[in-house]
């Protein structure tokens, strides 16, 4: 999820995933896939930083618990490997 700010000054959670189009008009929009629009405080290229940075996140958590994990081998008990 990303934090974003409504022109009112309410903070609300946005998943990435879902954010279809952003329009500068001056206002930013998110347009969402389900057709939902939001109008936020942050410009344009703030929310793309935002959802690059979430997704890098992601991969990153990713790859640590990955590398982190223990083979099938390793965690089965003798005579069932």
């Amino acid at each position: 999820m990303i934090v974003l700010t409504r022109l009112n000054r309410h903070r609300f959670a946005v998943n990435p995933d879902l954010v279809e189009r952003i329009q500068a008009s001056p206002d930013t929009t998110l347009t969402l896939v389900d057709g939902a629009t939001f109008v936020v405080a942050e410009t344009m290229d703030t929310v793309i930083q935002s959802i690059v940075d979430f997704r890098a996140r992601v991969l990153a958590t990713a790859l640590g618990h990955g590398a982190a994990a223990p083979s099938v081998a390793a965690t089965a008990p003798e005579g069932d490997a």
